[in-house]
């Protein structure tokens, strides 16, 4: 989408947020209305991708990295989805009904759908599953995501029972319920698209540990096998009810360790599809004749996080100060060059030039500019405060398996030779470990790498998750920690705008204070880019840079 374009998902008009997604209609992600794309002539193969191995068990409100994303992804279908350009169109719900102020959504259900066990997919399913998942006793990482549903700051209480409800949830029949927010949401109803709020089958609630190595779901596949770090396989749902057309049997997402290896799997016609392309390759593969390369603008952003917690970068003035002169002291332009073969776009904002409201000319960007002599000059002024020791090191994590040796040596160094300190890349084997280590915040000596595929193609999706307060302490993604109130009170006021330039020009304010702040160092925008081997056909890369994997035939 570009950055001209209409964010017409909150735009107030004839087909209005709330009325696109109950009276307007819409195509399928082939231009053919849902009733006609379903199961059409599919090929039994199953096709073999990329993956790694999910940190946590498969449950959709208690997963937010890629590895786990992926098969969630394909076994769900939520109230809306989203076709391959990122428009919204209804899944599971036939109506998704705002009232006057936004701040009640009335939701009703199509007839027909039901779980792989059998059981039907009622209002219960939805108004239950959200409610398990903004429970504080139940420790869920998305529960910031039900933050403004009416009854969850009662639900994240402690002493709050374990199996009570939103009380903003009200189910009015099988196939109807009522959401109350806290305050006007022109976003709701496509945050509802995400998998965070996917419905869940009652024996989710009976065995939670049983069901997350054995999910049962509602969408284009089906759980079939999960072998641990070695793959997870998916065939398809015959009886799956919505608009995605699945040309294929299913899919075995293998766990590699080493991304060179699954490229060379591809080379050998042993993989059939690659996400990523490993540093080594960036410069060749597109011309490389053992594979059909893709690439494509992207909506992935890229960073890395300093934790609030970590010495001489807490959120007074030194540590805003470091911050600064970190950021100032890399040099993104060459890194991407040099390192990723120029397929990466250096950043200048949160979000990515693919989604509605960015902008490359926010007060304070120039943080984002390769500026040595300013680098050293904040970094000599945060010294006064407190000094940097000799034996001090600006460690940067990462997940060796995810093919970031190059990219986090390279910021290494860029930091190392501006500022004159110790700094080093500092890998862990595998992106499940890594990951767990900083979900339990033992790496509070070590800035670590993070980035953001998102959910919905609106900035806030870049931005309440990873940044607000509700998200810090293991309730989202704000891995950080970090807290501001005028950046949640700016993002509350986007989300309650109701015309398109309103909303971006307030989430575009909450970015200037993210740019001062820096709770995370903005890297660049990843290009989609994979390939896949020479028998596949329908290779292609959706809004989120993620392959349309249901697409891909032999």
């Amino acid at each position: 989408m570009r950055k001209s374009s209409m964010f017409s998902l909150v735009a107030a008009s004839a087909c209005s947020l709330a009325l696109v997604l109950s009276g307007c209609g819409g195509s399928g992600d082939n231009g053919k209305k849902e009733a006609d794309a379903p199961n059409e002539a599919a090929s039994t193969a199953i096709i073999s991708v990329h993956g790694s191995e999910p940190a946590k068990p498969l449950v959709p409100t208690n997963t937010s990295e890629t590895g786990g994303g992926g098969p969630i992804d394909m076994m769900f279908s939520m109230l809306v989805r989203f076709d391959n350009k990122g428009k919204p169109v209804n899944e599971v719900a036939k109506e998704v009904k705002a009232n006057a102020d936004m701040t009640q959504y009335t939701i009703t259900l199509k007839d027909g759908w039901k779980f792989t066990d059998g059981t039907p997919v009622t209002a219960k399913s939805f108004t239950k599953a959200w409610s398990y998942g903004a429970n504080v006793n139940n420790a869920q990482m998305s529960s910031s995501f039900f933050s403004g549903i009416k009854g969850f700051d009662e639900l994240q209480k402690k002493g709050v029972a374990p199996d009570a409800e939103l009380s903003g949830l009200k189910v009015v029949d099988d196939k109807t319920f009522t959401v109350d927010l806290d305050s006007p949401s022109s976003t709701f109803p496509i945050q509802i698209g995400i998998y965070a709020f996917a419905p869940m089958p009652e024996a989710f609630f009976k065995d939670p540990k049983a069901f997350g190595e054995k999910p049962i779901s509602n969408g284009p596949y089906k759980f079939d096998s999960w072998e641990h770090n070695k793959f997870i396989k998916l065939v398809k749902n015959p009886d799956y009810k919505g608009g995605v057309k699945v040309k294929n049997g299913g899919l075995e997402f293998r766990i590699y360790t080493d991304i060179e290896a699954a490229y060379a799997d591809v080379q050998a016609g042993n993989l059939d599809v690659i996400d990523t392309i490993p540093t080594s390759a960036q410069k060749t593969f597109q011309t490389d004749p053992m594979v059909q390369p893709i690439k494509q603008d992207g909506s992935v952003f890229q960073s890395f996080t300093i934790p609030t917690a970590m010495k001489h970068f807490g959120p007074g003035k030194e540590g805003t100060l470091r911050r600064q002169a970190i950021s100032m002291s890399i040099d993104r332009k060459q890194i991407s060059d040099k390192v990723t073969g120029g397929l990466n776009t250096p950043a200048t904002d949160f979000t990515a030039p693919t989604i509605p409201g960015y902008s490359k000319n926010l007060k304070g960007s120039d943080v984002l500019k390769y500026n040595a002599p300013k680098a050293k000059e904040l970094w000599e002024e945060a010294n006064k405060i407190s000094p940097w020791g000799a034996d001090d090191v600006f460690k940067l994590a990462y997940n060796a398996d995810g093919g970031g040796k190059d990219v986090y040596d390279a910021l290494a160094n860029s930091i190392k030779n501006t500022l004159n300190i110790k700094a080093m890349g500092a890998p862990m084997p595998t992106f499940k470990e890594f990951r767990n280590s900083v979900v339990s915040r033992s790496l509070v000596d070590s800035a670590f790498r993070t980035g953001w595929q998102p959910d919905y193609p609106s900035p806030e999706n870049y931005l309440q998750p990873i940044y607000s307060s509700g998200a810090a302490d293991g309730n989202g993604s704000n891995d950080g920690d970090y807290k501001n109130p005028k950046f949640d009170a700016l993002l509350k006021k986007a989300g309650a705008a109701k015309s398109v330039e309103e909303s971006n020009k307030l989430f575009q304010q909450s970015e200037e204070i993210l740019l001062e702040d820096l709770p995370a160092i903005p890297l660049y925008y990843s290009s989609a880019k994979g390939a896949a081997n020479k028998k596949i056909k329908g290779l292609a890369f959706n809004w989120k840079n993620v392959p349309d994997y249901a697409s891909l035939s032999k």
